[in-house]
């Protein structure tokens, strides 16, 4: 884990800025979430360490455009994973239209498709794609099954 922080310090620096202290807590917080997360969030898990919601902010912007971090945006909110070192290479996501949680699918058949569809549109456009996403959208298995009681209620009620 500290080889990795140690590449991204020299990412940081190369493009010309500091590598601090709060960088590397709210790096640390992105590596340790096992879901995606916003800023708010990290902000709520570093601000004891005086770390405002501005910086967590800034640095995130920051992460994105130098591709540490990836931002996904649904209905307006950003939500964030950790890009670089990633073990998810190309990865769909799916939203929960109705309880807004994000979940990556993640299988080999699926994500080799994915790839295949990268390959036929950079061959159709002669274009080089370095990156791109997936968002589906629909309802998540437990709120399907809560809309499935609802109706079972209705329907006997």
């Amino acid at each position: 884990m500290e080889d990795n922080f140690q590449i991204i310090k020299k990412i940081i620096e190369k493009k010309g800025y500091k590598f601090t202290q709060q960088k590397r807590v709210i790096l640390e917080e992105l590596v340790k979430s096992k879901t995606h997360i916003n800023a708010k969030e990290i902000y709520e898990r570093v601000k004891d360490k005086n770390i405002g919601l501005a910086t967590v902010y800034r640095n995130i912007r920051l992460f994105s455009m130098l591709g540490i971090v990836k931002e996904i945006v649904i209905k307006g909110q950003s939500y964030y994973e950790i890009k670089i070192f990633s073990r998810k290479p190309l990865h769909i996501h799916f939203k929960c239209a109705n309880c807004n949680s994000i979940i990556d699918i993640d299988d080999y058949n699926i994500t080799y498709e994915y790839v295949k569809l990268n390959k036929v549109v950079e061959e159709k456009y002669n274009i080089q794609v370095y990156d791109s996403d997936i968002m589906l959208i629909g309802l998540c298995d437990r709120c399907r099954e809560e809309e499935r009681c609802q109706d079972r209620q209705n329907s006997e009620g």
